[in-house]
This record gives structure tokens, C-alpha cells and sequence, in this order.
């Protein structure tokens, strides 16, 4: 395995790569890897010969700096469990390297970027959008894998490579969980004993709501009724929304391409998960 920490030694050696017609799958992360970062390794070496892996955690979509300073980070054991999984090329670069000046470019993605995390978290999806771009400009690959756990800022990263015309094909790959549920995500290593265990109510918490809707009640009831049981928990829901897969526009009920999202704290630490309704 290589692994990079400057733009330009990568590019050189990936321009070899591809001159030589080999597909490169691309994997981008900020650490703190677990199982569902491996099963996006995983996808891309059963596509491609190579796979490419980023590791970097992108001050730019941080709107909490409190937030950006407690994101874990385990640079050491996320390059040895990429090795084990087999991935060939590593790009974890410096904030100097990606950042040479405090950046200035903003996105803005006509409305999607402002509702739901983006209402929350002001200025997430530009600089999740800025990061993005830049790595798909630097790795060149053929094919970019990321987790469902994500789903809006899936929408988002697919509206940037349509806009931007960036030659590459998007995989969204389903969300990898713990046998109890909880969609697993760096920021669970920030748990204590007592929340871990509360936290698989926000799973739970979707999948009562998709059969209390298959019933025909409404968003609104349920929701309130969410929070409350929530907050008997320890949990303070931010929100638990129905929205059309596309666009995420709001929904009441049910519609043939639907998806319910929600963002909950469990104690300091935010969460967010989804699922697909049919």
C-alpha cells in the first residue's frame, strides 16, 4: 500500500496508473474507520484493480469548531486496517496541502443544501461539496463510493458531479449497522457507556414510524410522539422528516420513492440515519 500526504506524487503516480487502462475506484473518508468504510473498500476492489482512500478531516464542513475538535482521529489503525482490506493507494494530506489559503469559493445547490442538515449545520454541504471536488480533481477516478448513512449529502455530491461534469460514476452502498441497529459512524467512538446503549432508539425510531405510516397516520402525530419517547430516553431529536429521494421535498405520507431522515443528540454527540421506504 502507498500512501500519499502531497498532491503532486500522487497525481504522477496515479497518471501512471492510468496509463496503463486501469479503473480507479475511489473511496473517500476522515478516519475513525469502521466495518462500513471496509464494505466501501470492499465494493471498490470488486470493481476495480485499483482502489484509491482518502483520509482527511475537512475543516471546511465543520460549522462547530467544538465539533471539528473532537472528531476522532486514529490515522495510524485507519492505514493498518486499509492495508488488511487490501487497498493500494492512501492520500491523507495536511490541512496546509488542501488549504494553501483560507478558501473562499462557496456552493450553493438551489435550496437542497438548506434544508435538513443543511438548516442545522449552515455552510455543510459547501464545504463538504469544496472537499469533494477537490479530491475528485486530484484522484481522478473512474468511480466514487459513499455510504447511504449519508443520504443527503449523497444528493448533493450528485448534483456537484452533474453540474461540474466531472467523468465519474457515483455509488451510493447501503448502510452497514450494529447487531443492534445503531448505523455505524465514526462519531459513535465519542459514546460513554450509558449513551451507546440509548442510542439504537434512533433506529428503532424509524423503523416504528415507517409501520406507524404504513397504518396511515400522519408525519406530524408520529414525530411528536418520537421526541417525547426520545426524550424519556435521554434524546433530543432534531428532526425526523419523510422526504421524496430526489429532491427531499417534505412529505406527510408515503410515496413510491420516499425516504425517512433523522438527527438526534445522544448526550453531546449528534447522529444522524435513514431508511428507505418503498
Amino acid at each position: 500500500m502507498r500512501v500519499f500526504k502531497e498532491i503532486q506524487p500522487l497525481r504522477a503516480y496515479l497518471k501512471q496508473i492510468r496509463a496503463s487502462a486501469k479503473s480507479i475506484g475511489f473511496v473517500p473518508t476522515m478516519g475513525a474507520l469502521h466495518s462500513g468504510h471496509l464494505s466501501l473498500i470492499q465494493a471498490s476492489k470488486k470493481d476495480n484493480p485499483i482502489t484509491v482512500s482518502s483520509i482527511y478531516v475537512n475543516p471546511a464542513q465543520f460549522n462547530n469548531p467544538k465539533d471539528l475538535a473532537k472528531y476522532p482521529r486514529t490515522l495510524a489503525e485507519d492505514l493498518a486496517m486499509l492495508e488488511n482490506e487490501g487497498c493500494e493507494v492512501v492520500f491523507a494530506p495536511s490541512n496546509e496541502e488542501m488549504y494553501a489559503t483560507t478558501p473562499t469559493l462557496r456552493f450553493d445547490f438551489g435550496g437542497l443544501d438548506q434544508i435538513l442538515e443543511g438548516q442545522y449545520r449552515p455552510g455543510h454541504f459547501s464545504g463538504v461539496a469544496l472537499v469533494v471536488a477537490k479530491l475528485f480533481n486530484i484522484v481522478q477516478p473512474q468511480v466514487a463510493y459513499f455510504g447511504q448513512k449519508d443520504f443527503q449529502q449523497v444528493k448533493i455530491i450528485e448534483r456537484l458531479v452533474e453540474e461540474l461534469k466531472f467523468d465519474l460514476h457515483l455509488r451510493c452502498m447501503p448502510i452497514v449497522r450494529e447487531p443492534d441497529g445503531l448505523a455505524m459512524s465514526s462519531r459513535n467512538k465519542r459514546l460513554n457507556t450509558e449513551e451507546r446503549k440509548q442510542a439504537p432508539l434512533i433506529y428503532q425510531s424509524l423503523v416504528q414510524t415507517q409501520q406507524r405510516l404504513q397504518q396511515g397516520q400522519s408525519m406530524s402525530q408520529i414525530r411528536n410522539d418520537i421526541a417525547h419517547q426520545m426524550a424519556q430516553a435521554g434524546i433530543r431529536l432534531e428532526y425526523l422528516e419523510l422526504v421524496e429521494t430526489q429532491n427531499l421535498s417534505q412529505l406527510d405520507h408515503v410515496v413510491p420513492k420516499s425516504v425517512l431522515l433523522v438527527a438526534a443528540y445522544v448526550g453531546e454527540v449528534r447522529l444522524i440515519d435513514n431508511l428507505m421506504l418503498e
